[in-house]
Protein backbone atom coordinates (compact mmCIF):
# COMPACT_ATOMS: atom_id res chain seq x y z
CA UNK A 1 0.00 0.00 0.00
CA UNK A 2 1.34 2.99 -1.25
CA UNK A 3 0.17 6.11 1.03
CA UNK A 4 -0.14 9.36 -1.20
CA UNK A 5 -0.01 13.57 -0.15
CA UNK A 6 -1.60 15.67 -2.79
CA UNK A 7 -0.45 19.04 -3.07
CA UNK A 8 -3.15 21.16 -4.94
CA UNK A 9 -6.18 18.32 -4.95
CA UNK A 10 -8.91 20.76 -6.05
CA UNK A 11 -7.12 21.59 -9.31
CA UNK A 12 -7.53 19.30 -12.45
CA UNK A 13 -4.28 17.34 -12.26
CA UNK A 14 -5.62 17.16 -8.28
CA UNK A 15 -8.98 15.66 -9.36
CA UNK A 16 -7.41 13.34 -12.24
CA UNK A 17 -4.95 12.37 -9.53
CA UNK A 18 -7.67 11.04 -7.02
CA UNK A 19 -9.62 9.57 -9.65
CA UNK A 20 -6.88 7.55 -10.74
CA UNK A 21 -6.27 6.53 -6.89
CA UNK A 22 -9.76 6.05 -6.44
CA UNK A 23 -9.60 2.71 -9.14
CA UNK A 24 -6.62 1.13 -6.98
CA UNK A 25 -7.97 1.25 -3.79
CA UNK A 26 -5.91 -1.78 -2.55
CA UNK A 27 -2.42 0.34 -4.05
CA UNK A 28 -3.02 3.83 -3.00
CA UNK A 29 -4.33 5.21 0.12
CA UNK A 30 -4.76 8.93 0.81
CA UNK A 31 -2.83 10.38 3.69
CA UNK A 32 -3.19 13.92 2.79
CA UNK A 33 -4.45 16.33 0.78
CA UNK A 34 -3.96 20.38 0.72
CA UNK A 35 -5.87 23.16 -1.54
CA UNK A 36 -6.60 26.53 -2.39
CA UNK A 37 -10.28 27.91 -1.18
CA UNK A 38 -12.56 25.15 -3.04
CA UNK A 39 -13.48 23.99 0.27
CA UNK A 40 -16.93 22.56 -1.49
CA UNK A 41 -14.72 19.82 -3.65
CA UNK A 42 -12.07 19.47 -0.86
CA UNK A 43 -15.53 18.33 1.93
CA UNK A 44 -16.32 16.09 -0.81
CA UNK A 45 -12.88 14.61 -1.18
CA UNK A 46 -12.41 14.35 2.76
CA UNK A 47 -15.55 12.31 2.71
CA UNK A 48 -14.53 9.81 0.09
CA UNK A 49 -11.08 9.60 0.38
CA UNK A 50 -10.65 10.03 4.61
CA UNK A 51 -7.42 11.79 4.81
CA UNK A 52 -5.74 12.34 7.70
CA UNK A 53 -4.61 16.27 7.75
CA UNK A 54 -5.82 18.50 5.29
CA UNK A 55 -5.04 22.20 4.54
CA UNK A 56 -6.36 25.28 2.76
CA UNK A 57 -5.06 28.65 1.51
CA UNK A 58 -7.11 30.94 4.97
CA UNK A 59 -8.90 31.03 7.99
CA UNK A 60 -11.72 31.69 6.07
CA UNK A 61 -11.78 28.90 3.87
CA UNK A 62 -10.37 26.48 7.30
CA UNK A 63 -13.78 27.38 8.59
CA UNK A 64 -16.01 26.90 5.82
CA UNK A 65 -14.24 23.42 5.65
CA UNK A 66 -14.82 23.00 8.82
CA UNK A 67 -18.63 23.88 8.63
CA UNK A 68 -18.57 20.87 5.79
CA UNK A 69 -16.97 17.99 7.40
CA UNK A 70 -16.83 18.94 11.30
CA UNK A 71 -14.24 17.28 13.66
CA UNK A 72 -13.85 14.25 10.79
CA UNK A 73 -9.63 16.05 9.46
CA UNK A 74 -7.06 17.78 11.01
CA UNK A 75 -7.42 21.08 9.12
CA UNK A 76 -3.91 23.17 8.73
CA UNK A 77 -3.61 26.97 7.45
CA UNK A 78 -1.68 28.39 4.44
CA UNK A 79 1.60 27.53 3.45
CA UNK A 80 3.18 25.82 6.72
CA UNK A 81 0.03 23.64 5.89
CA UNK A 82 0.68 22.48 2.77
CA UNK A 83 4.12 22.03 3.71
CA UNK A 84 3.02 19.73 6.57
CA UNK A 85 1.26 18.19 4.23
CA UNK A 86 3.89 17.77 1.47
CA UNK A 87 6.00 16.33 4.64
CA UNK A 88 3.83 14.15 6.45
CA UNK A 89 5.68 11.38 8.02
CA UNK A 90 3.30 8.34 6.91
CA UNK A 91 3.34 9.86 3.17
CA UNK A 92 5.52 7.69 1.35
CA UNK A 93 4.61 9.80 -2.52
CA UNK A 94 3.66 13.69 -2.87
CA UNK A 95 2.17 14.72 -5.27
CA UNK A 96 3.29 18.74 -6.10
CA UNK A 97 0.60 20.38 -8.13
CA UNK A 98 -0.49 23.55 -6.51
CA UNK A 99 -0.19 25.65 -9.70
CA UNK A 100 2.10 28.62 -10.00
CA UNK A 101 5.25 29.76 -7.37
CA UNK A 102 2.92 28.81 -4.52
CA UNK A 103 3.57 25.40 -5.38
CA UNK A 104 7.48 25.80 -4.21
CA UNK A 105 6.76 25.91 -0.38
CA UNK A 106 5.48 22.38 -0.05
CA UNK A 107 7.71 20.80 -3.20
CA UNK A 108 10.82 22.07 -1.15
CA UNK A 109 9.06 20.62 1.82
CA UNK A 110 8.69 16.99 0.26
CA UNK A 111 12.24 16.75 -1.14
CA UNK A 112 13.69 18.19 2.05
CA UNK A 113 11.73 15.48 4.45
CA UNK A 114 12.78 12.49 1.82
CA UNK A 115 9.66 12.17 -0.14
CA UNK A 116 9.58 10.99 -3.49
CA UNK A 117 8.14 13.68 -5.88
CA UNK A 118 5.43 13.50 -8.48
CA UNK A 119 5.69 16.87 -9.68
CA UNK A 120 3.21 18.54 -11.92
CA UNK A 121 4.22 22.02 -10.77
CA UNK A 122 6.72 23.23 -13.29
CA UNK A 123 7.25 26.74 -11.37
CA UNK A 124 9.27 24.51 -9.30
CA UNK A 125 12.09 23.99 -11.60
CA UNK A 126 11.71 27.25 -13.65
CA UNK A 127 12.64 29.16 -10.12
CA UNK A 128 14.75 26.71 -8.32
CA UNK A 129 15.67 24.00 -10.17
CA UNK A 130 19.34 23.75 -9.32
CA UNK A 131 18.60 24.21 -6.09
CA UNK A 132 15.95 21.25 -5.63
CA UNK A 133 17.66 18.61 -7.83
CA UNK A 134 20.78 19.09 -5.50
CA UNK A 135 18.59 18.70 -2.81
CA UNK A 136 17.03 15.81 -4.15
CA UNK A 137 20.47 14.27 -5.14
CA UNK A 138 22.00 14.56 -1.46
CA UNK A 139 18.33 13.12 0.06
CA UNK A 140 18.28 10.22 -2.32
CA UNK A 141 14.68 10.92 -3.46
CA UNK A 142 13.00 10.80 -6.89
CA UNK A 143 11.97 13.87 -8.39
CA UNK A 144 9.78 12.56 -11.19
CA UNK A 145 7.86 14.02 -13.93
CA UNK A 146 3.88 14.46 -14.28
CA UNK A 147 3.41 17.16 -17.24
CA UNK A 148 3.00 14.79 -20.27
CA UNK A 149 5.76 16.17 -21.89
CA UNK A 150 8.55 15.70 -19.04
CA UNK A 151 6.75 12.12 -18.41
CA UNK A 152 7.19 11.56 -22.33
CA UNK A 153 11.07 12.34 -21.99
CA UNK A 154 11.14 10.23 -18.75
CA UNK A 155 9.57 6.89 -20.28
CA UNK A 156 11.95 7.63 -23.53
CA UNK A 157 15.62 7.31 -21.18
CA UNK A 158 14.06 4.26 -19.83
CA UNK A 159 16.69 1.53 -20.24
CA UNK A 160 19.20 4.24 -22.07
CA UNK A 161 22.40 5.45 -21.53
CA UNK A 162 22.40 9.51 -20.44
CA UNK A 163 25.64 10.40 -22.18
CA UNK A 164 24.30 8.31 -25.35
CA UNK A 165 21.74 11.04 -25.78
CA UNK A 166 21.89 13.70 -28.59
CA UNK A 167 18.59 16.05 -27.43
CA UNK A 168 15.33 16.27 -26.08
CA UNK A 169 12.33 17.13 -28.07
CA UNK A 170 9.92 18.96 -26.36
CA UNK A 171 6.47 18.73 -28.28
CA UNK A 172 4.07 21.60 -28.29
CA UNK A 173 0.20 21.74 -29.34
CA UNK A 174 1.10 25.21 -31.17
CA UNK A 175 -2.00 26.02 -28.54
CA UNK A 176 -5.07 27.80 -29.72
CA UNK A 177 -3.64 30.74 -31.90
CA UNK A 178 -0.97 28.59 -33.84
CA UNK A 179 -2.43 29.33 -37.44
CA UNK A 180 -3.44 32.94 -36.17
CA UNK A 181 -1.65 35.20 -39.43
CA UNK A 182 0.42 37.44 -37.09
CA UNK A 183 -0.98 40.52 -38.32
CA UNK A 184 -4.23 39.34 -36.08
CA UNK A 185 -2.51 38.78 -32.67
CA UNK A 186 -2.49 42.17 -31.54
CA UNK A 187 -6.62 41.95 -31.86
CA UNK A 188 -6.64 38.26 -29.88
CA UNK A 189 -9.26 38.52 -27.08
CA UNK A 190 -8.71 36.63 -23.75
CA UNK A 191 -11.77 34.65 -24.88
CA UNK A 192 -10.23 33.53 -28.39
CA UNK A 193 -6.48 32.71 -26.36
CA UNK A 194 -8.80 30.16 -23.70
CA UNK A 195 -9.95 28.20 -26.40
CA UNK A 196 -7.58 25.06 -26.59
CA UNK A 197 -8.20 22.60 -29.05
CA UNK A 198 -6.93 19.66 -27.28
CA UNK A 199 -6.52 20.26 -23.40
CA UNK A 200 -9.07 21.51 -20.83
CA UNK A 201 -6.94 23.25 -18.55
CA UNK A 202 -6.84 26.84 -16.42
CA UNK A 203 -6.88 30.03 -17.63
CA UNK A 204 -3.04 31.09 -17.01
CA UNK A 205 -1.31 27.85 -18.36
CA UNK A 206 -4.02 27.78 -21.54
CA UNK A 207 -2.85 31.45 -22.20
CA UNK A 208 0.81 30.41 -21.81
CA UNK A 209 0.00 27.56 -24.49
CA UNK A 210 -1.27 30.53 -26.88
CA UNK A 211 2.31 32.43 -26.34
CA UNK A 212 4.09 29.35 -26.86
CA UNK A 213 5.58 30.57 -23.17
CA UNK A 214 4.57 27.62 -21.68
CA UNK A 215 6.88 25.43 -24.32
CA UNK A 216 9.83 27.83 -22.45
CA UNK A 217 9.33 27.13 -19.23
CA UNK A 218 9.56 23.28 -19.96
CA UNK A 219 12.46 23.90 -21.56
CA UNK A 220 13.93 25.44 -18.34
CA UNK A 221 12.59 22.18 -16.39
CA UNK A 222 13.59 20.05 -18.46
CA UNK A 223 16.96 21.45 -18.17
CA UNK A 224 16.88 20.40 -14.60
CA UNK A 225 15.10 17.88 -14.33
CA UNK A 226 17.14 15.56 -16.99
CA UNK A 227 20.47 17.67 -16.83
CA UNK A 228 20.82 18.60 -20.09
CA UNK A 229 22.33 21.70 -21.71
CA UNK A 230 19.85 24.05 -22.75
CA UNK A 231 21.26 23.83 -26.65
CA UNK A 232 20.60 20.22 -26.44
CA UNK A 233 16.75 20.90 -25.99
CA UNK A 234 14.56 21.49 -28.76
CA UNK A 235 11.02 22.26 -29.82
CA UNK A 236 9.01 20.65 -32.43
CA UNK A 237 4.95 21.93 -32.69
CA UNK A 238 2.75 18.82 -33.21
CA UNK A 239 -0.94 20.13 -33.25
CA UNK A 240 -2.31 16.38 -32.07
CA UNK A 241 -0.60 16.38 -29.51
CA UNK A 242 -0.53 12.15 -29.99
CA UNK A 243 3.49 12.33 -29.50
CA UNK A 244 4.10 13.45 -25.87
CA UNK A 245 7.78 14.46 -26.57
CA UNK A 246 11.21 12.40 -27.96
CA UNK A 247 14.61 11.97 -27.68
CA UNK A 248 17.53 11.59 -29.99
CA UNK A 249 20.19 9.45 -29.31
CA UNK A 250 23.60 9.76 -30.88
CA UNK A 251 23.35 7.13 -33.31
CA UNK A 252 20.41 8.98 -34.62
CA UNK A 253 17.83 6.57 -33.26
CA UNK A 254 14.75 8.65 -31.88
CA UNK A 255 12.93 6.97 -28.78
CA UNK A 256 8.99 8.74 -28.30
CA UNK A 257 6.57 8.32 -26.06
CA UNK A 258 2.96 8.17 -27.29
CA UNK A 259 -0.75 8.17 -26.25
CA UNK A 260 -4.23 9.36 -26.06
CA UNK A 261 -4.27 13.18 -24.76
CA UNK A 262 -5.28 12.19 -21.22
CA UNK A 263 -3.37 13.29 -18.09
CA UNK A 264 -4.09 9.86 -16.07
CA UNK A 265 -1.93 8.24 -17.75
CA UNK A 266 1.89 10.40 -16.90
CA UNK A 267 0.00 10.99 -13.25
CA UNK A 268 -0.58 6.96 -13.29
CA UNK A 269 3.18 6.51 -14.34
CA UNK A 270 4.67 8.85 -11.33
CA UNK A 271 2.13 6.81 -9.13
CA UNK A 272 3.33 3.35 -9.52
CA UNK A 273 6.80 4.32 -10.90
CA UNK A 274 8.64 1.79 -11.51
CA UNK A 275 5.84 0.04 -12.59
CA UNK A 276 2.67 0.69 -14.58
CA UNK A 277 -1.34 0.91 -13.44
CA UNK A 278 -3.67 -0.95 -15.82
CA UNK A 279 -6.11 2.03 -16.87
CA UNK A 280 -8.88 1.91 -18.73
CA UNK A 281 -8.13 5.08 -21.51
CA UNK A 282 -9.14 4.28 -25.28
CA UNK A 283 -6.36 2.61 -27.35
CA UNK A 284 -4.31 4.94 -29.59
CA UNK A 285 -5.78 4.07 -32.87
CA UNK A 286 -2.83 5.71 -35.40
CA UNK A 287 -5.43 4.28 -38.38
CA UNK A 288 -7.97 6.61 -37.25
CA UNK A 289 -5.58 9.49 -37.04
CA UNK A 290 -4.15 9.49 -40.37
CA UNK A 291 -1.22 11.30 -40.30
CA UNK A 292 0.66 13.39 -37.42
CA UNK A 293 1.74 17.24 -38.68
CA UNK A 294 5.18 18.40 -37.53
CA UNK A 295 6.18 21.94 -37.40
CA UNK A 296 8.98 24.33 -36.15
CA UNK A 297 7.57 26.83 -33.74
CA UNK A 298 7.68 30.84 -35.78
CA UNK A 299 9.62 32.87 -33.14
CA UNK A 300 8.28 35.57 -35.16
CA UNK A 301 4.95 35.34 -34.57
CA UNK A 302 5.52 33.77 -30.86
CA UNK A 303 8.73 34.90 -29.79
CA UNK A 304 7.83 34.23 -25.71
CA UNK A 305 9.61 30.31 -25.93
CA UNK A 306 12.86 31.83 -27.15
CA UNK A 307 13.02 34.13 -23.36
CA UNK A 308 13.32 30.69 -21.56
CA UNK A 309 16.63 29.99 -23.77
CA UNK A 310 17.56 33.34 -23.02
CA UNK A 311 16.80 33.22 -19.28
CA UNK A 312 18.68 30.17 -18.98
CA UNK A 313 21.95 31.83 -20.71
CA UNK A 314 21.77 34.43 -17.75
CA UNK A 315 21.32 32.11 -15.57
CA UNK A 316 20.55 32.28 -11.54
CA UNK A 317 17.04 34.07 -10.85
CA UNK A 318 16.83 35.46 -14.42
CA UNK A 319 14.41 32.14 -15.24
CA UNK A 320 12.55 33.33 -11.92
CA UNK A 321 12.05 36.55 -12.89
CA UNK A 322 10.89 35.44 -15.99
CA UNK A 323 8.52 33.50 -14.68
CA UNK A 324 6.86 36.29 -12.35
CA UNK A 325 7.06 38.03 -15.23
CA UNK A 326 4.96 35.53 -17.01
CA UNK A 327 2.69 35.62 -14.63
CA UNK A 328 1.96 39.42 -14.45
CA UNK A 329 1.48 39.82 -18.29
CA UNK A 330 -0.67 37.07 -18.17
CA UNK A 331 -2.85 38.70 -15.88
CA UNK A 332 -2.53 41.71 -17.39
CA UNK A 333 -3.93 40.22 -20.71
CA UNK A 334 -7.24 38.43 -19.00
CA UNK A 335 -7.46 41.92 -17.15
CA UNK A 336 -7.44 43.88 -20.63
CA UNK A 337 -4.83 46.10 -19.39
CA UNK A 338 -2.37 45.07 -22.21
CA UNK A 339 -3.01 42.95 -25.92
CA UNK A 340 -1.66 39.39 -26.03
CA UNK A 341 1.48 40.75 -28.12
CA UNK A 342 2.50 42.49 -25.35
CA UNK A 343 2.93 39.50 -22.77
CA UNK A 344 6.19 38.36 -24.53
CA UNK A 345 7.25 42.18 -24.65
CA UNK A 346 6.16 42.98 -21.14
CA UNK A 347 8.40 39.65 -19.97
CA UNK A 348 11.65 40.85 -22.57
CA UNK A 349 11.81 44.17 -20.75
CA UNK A 350 11.47 42.29 -17.82
CA UNK A 351 14.75 39.86 -18.19
CA UNK A 352 16.50 42.75 -19.91
CA UNK A 353 16.47 44.86 -16.57
CA UNK A 354 16.80 41.93 -14.06
CA UNK A 355 20.55 41.20 -13.03
CA UNK A 356 20.70 37.88 -11.72
CA UNK A 357 22.03 36.11 -8.76
CA UNK A 358 22.72 32.73 -7.85
CA UNK A 359 20.00 30.97 -6.45
CA UNK A 360 20.73 29.44 -2.92
CA UNK A 361 17.15 29.47 -1.36
CA UNK A 362 13.63 29.19 -1.74
CA UNK A 363 13.10 32.81 -0.14
CA UNK A 364 15.47 33.77 -2.76
CA UNK A 365 13.91 32.28 -5.40
CA UNK A 366 10.05 33.47 -4.72
CA UNK A 367 11.32 37.15 -4.27
CA UNK A 368 13.14 37.54 -7.96
CA UNK A 369 9.43 35.76 -9.53
CA UNK A 370 7.89 38.27 -7.20
CA UNK A 371 10.11 41.37 -8.26
CA UNK A 372 9.52 40.40 -12.32
CA UNK A 373 5.82 40.14 -11.70
CA UNK A 374 5.15 43.37 -9.65
CA UNK A 375 7.65 45.28 -12.47
CA UNK A 376 5.10 43.96 -15.40
CA UNK A 377 1.80 45.19 -12.87
CA UNK A 378 3.40 48.57 -12.41
CA UNK A 379 4.53 49.00 -16.29
CA UNK A 380 0.27 48.09 -17.10
CA UNK A 381 -0.83 49.87 -14.36
CA UNK A 382 -2.48 46.63 -12.11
Amino acid sequence: MKRVSICGSTGSIGVQALDVVSRFPEQFEVVGLAAGRNVAVLAEQVRRFRPRVVSVASDEAARGLAALVGGAVEILVGDAGSEAVASLPEADFVLAAISGGAGLHSTAAAVRARKPVGLANKESMVLAGELLMGEAARHGVPILPVDSEHSAIFQSLAGHNRPEVRRLILTASGGPLRAVPQAELPEVTPARALKHPNWSMGAKITVDSATLMNKGLEVIEARWLFDVDPRRIDILVHPQSIVHSMVEYIDGSVVAQLGVSDMRGPISYALAWPDRLPLDLPPLDLTRLGQLQFETPDAARFPAFTLAYRALELGGTAPAALSGADEGAVAAFLAGKCRFTDIADLCADVLDAHVPEKVTSIAQALAASDAGRRAVERRVGL
